[in-house]
């Protein structure tokens, strides 16, 4: 999908101050005038009479001859030429490195000048003034920068920051706190539109994901993301709304808010599944959305619980016994980050002992990554951490020596959980996590813990842990078990019927499914007379009448007696470590209808967010940001940041940001007034 919009921006020498937004967001305040030549009358300057110098006098006046008399150096930026270079490359540089000089021959910096481009000073401005700068550029960065590091706009009414950009320019006006408010109400409208107008284009069915958090002022929130594949076979997804659910925060009230998201960007005919957090509210939100939509018989659509959460909620009952003996080892996991020397040591000690190679800092959060850290700080550098901690005493305290009762907890639990560890691993990893993938994994999570419930050597408090997480398991694979996830399932090459899991795994699925394409694939996308297998075209279509007519006897007797989903089905499965879209653009030519259906459904998500933002560190710093921020900024900010960094443009009403060009011209501004505050000193 390109995101590219071709309202760009033009180079300097053709850019107008009216190009970069919309001047009537700046009522008060003139345009940069850093020599660009502009056409505003405000700031056009008297036309002045043409010398009757030659051009090589003018250029020459920029470059000086070194003592050797063989090269002619730059006066800004001491890049050399040959004396023998013609003039007009001499202009080139002038132009391209400093454009306004090859035009201006009105001031000549001396060889001792600071190597920053100097402000061109025209006869028109009074010596000494200081040249005009736009601060609004200055607010427009700032609004880059609150939405990038998802901050409210209040961040910039702090005292302490306004007074230091006030201590490096006086003349710095920032925006009022309600005018950075507007301007992001806007920013958001119009990017909406963007947002909206890419759907508009999608061709295949969509999914929605959820996700649900509660701020510091105890409003709950709730994200929708789409996903879908395009028809080049890449992934897609793209932030739609946050919304506010507002009390008491049920499945009637995210049920409101989600279908009002589905009309407003009109895919509310064409979604095929939502992914939800496993929470009952969002359950019952899903389920009244599944009434509604078969109600009007727009299509198949299921709602699913979220992988991830329940992998997450099935290592949680996990650790439970073992939580204490982690807490002390992440204690000790901060003390290390802390102190270079503990640190140190601590790898010395590790090296001596053949206790492996760590790496800092280490991942101390108390997610499952860091959860997963600390058990094998302790398992596999016991010795050193003991070591480690008798040295440091003082400032350790030996209440972090772990006994013997809590290494053995430790060796114990960290070997049952590494399957857990190299699942989730995997699921991060994993470019497009699809249903199959993840029900294959889920499978054998569940087998994992059969096997530990049914050990004898397993000891009674990893039993009782294992039995609450054969429970959630248990209730995960019941809530997916359905004709729709199977459909999803057989439909990565990798999977098929051979590798889903066996309670899945029917005679009246397949029926189902077969059913399914043959009255919404099989003929409604195609015509018979031109789909061609794979061997069929490698000819280049230049067949006689007999083979035409053979082809066709042949493709009715394929009809006849088989189909593109079984003739798919009878073929081995593709390794796993197979691109599945990269297999379906291959391959849709063989399975020109199947791959239509494929597109559908593979868009089906296992997982209602990113598997890193639920198990690793990364998930600490969203919910920060998530927790800090205040109801009126929330969607405007959240929104904003994930669209621009997905690769849309930041618009105001019908005007792009271009906050790139902002930063070059503000680095030009502030030459601007380091060469004139130079001038000043030096008068």
């Amino acid at each position: 999908m390109d995101w590219n919009v071709n309202n760009t921006y033009k180079t300097y020498k053709d850019m107008e101050p009216k190009s970069m937004m919309d001047m009537a967001l700046f009522p008060n305040i003139d345009p940069i005038d850093i020599g660009l030549g502009s056409s505003e009358k405000g700031n056009a300057t008297p036309p002045v009479k043409p010398r009757k110098k030659t051009m090589t006098s003018v250029f020459l006046k920029f470059f000086e001859t070194a003592p050797d008399g063989k090269i002619r150096r730059c006066k800004f930026c001491g890049q050399s030429y040959s004396i023998a270079t013609a003039t007009g490359n001499l202009g080139r540089h002038l132009s391209n490195k400093h454009p306004g000089y090859d035009k201006s021959g009105d001031v000549v910096p001396s060889s001792s000048a600071p190597q920053s481009t100097p402000v061109v000073i025209k006869k028109s401005q009074p010596q000494g003034k200081a040249p005009q700068v736009d601060y609004d550029h200055l607010n427009w960065l700032l609004i880059k920068w609150l939405t990038l590091a998802s901050l409210p706009p209040s961040t910039l009414e702090e005292k302490w920051l306004v007074n230091s950009f006030k201590f490096l320019n006086p003349a710095i006006q920032l925006w009022p706190g309600e005018k950075y408010k507007a301007v992001l109400r806007e920013v958001f409208r119009c990017m909406q539109e963007d947002v909206r107008a890419c759907l508009e284009q999608v061709s295949s069915k969509v999914s929605i994901t959820l996700d649900f958090w509660t701020s510091y002022e105890q409003i709950c929130f709730m994200s929708v993301t789409c996903q879908w594949i395009d028809e080049k076979w890449a992934f897609q997804k793209v932030l739609l709304d946050i919304c506010r659910i507002s009390y008491p925060s049920g499945g009637n009230e995210i049920y409101r808010c989600l279908i009002k998201v589905l009309k407003m960007y009109n895919i509310d005919n064409r979604v095929i599944s939502c992914t939800h957090d496993n929470s009952q509210s969002a359950i019952h939100a899903c389920h009244t959305l599944k009434e509604a939509l078969d109600g009007q018989k727009v299509g198949p659509f299921c709602y699913i619980p979220c992988a991830a959460h329940t992998l997450n909620m099935i290592i949680d009952d996990g650790l439970r016994t073992t939580k204490p003996v982690i807490s002390k080892i992440r204690e000790f996991a901060l003390e290390l980050n802390a102190s270079v020397e503990i640190s140190d040591d601590f790898i010395q000690y590790a090296t001596a002992y053949q206790e492996g190679n760590w790496k800092f800092p280490l991942d101390t959060s108390a997610r499952w990554s860091g959860n997963y850290m600390m058990l094998d700080i302790a398992r596999k550098a016991g010795k050193s951490m003991d070591a480690v901690i008798r040295k440091y005493e003082e400032t350790l305290g030996s209440r972090l020596m772990l006994n013997s009762a809590e290494k053995n907890a430790v060796m114990i639990i960290q070997g049952y959980l590494e399957p857990f560890y190299k699942t989730t691993n995997n699921i991060c990893t994993n470019k497009v996590p699809t249903i199959g993938l993840v029900l294959f994994f889920m499978d054998h999570i569940s087998e994992t813990i059969t096997t530990c419930r049914e050990s004898r050597h397993s000891p009674d408090w990893l039993k009782n842990a294992a039995e609450d997480m054969a429970k959630k398991a248990r209730s995960y694979g019941n809530q997916v078990s359905n004709i729709f996830t199977y459909m999803t399932a057989i439909l990565d090459p990798r999977i098929k019927s051979e590798l889903i899991p066996e309670s899945l795994n029917s005679e009246n699925h397949l029926e189902e499914a077969r059913t399914h394409f043959m009255r919404n694939y099989s003929t409604s996308h195609f015509s018979t007379a031109t789909v061609y297998g794979a061997q069929e075209i490698g000819d280049g279509g230049s067949v006689s009448f007999a083979e035409e007519i053979a082809r066709k006897k042949r493709r009715a007797s394929m009809n006849n007696t088989t189909d593109e989903l079984t003739q798919y089905l009878s073929e081995s499965p593709a390794p796993i470590s197979t691109d599945v879209l990269e297999w379906w653009k291959v391959n849709s030519t063989r399975y020109p209808r199947l791959s239509v259906m494929a597109r559908d459904f593979l868009a089906v998500q296992p997982i209602s967010v990113a598997p890193e933002e639920l198990f690793c560190n990364k998930g600490d710093e969203i919910d920060k940001h998530r927790l800090c921020m205040p109801r009126d900024s929330t969607q405007a900010i959240l929104c904003i940041r994930s669209w621009t960094q997905g690769g849309f443009k930041l618009k105001y009403k019908s005007t792009e940001i271009d906050c790139e060009r902002l930063m070059e011209l503000a680095a030009a501004a502030a030459a601007d007034n380091s060469a004139t505050g130079f001038d000043k000193k030096h008068k």
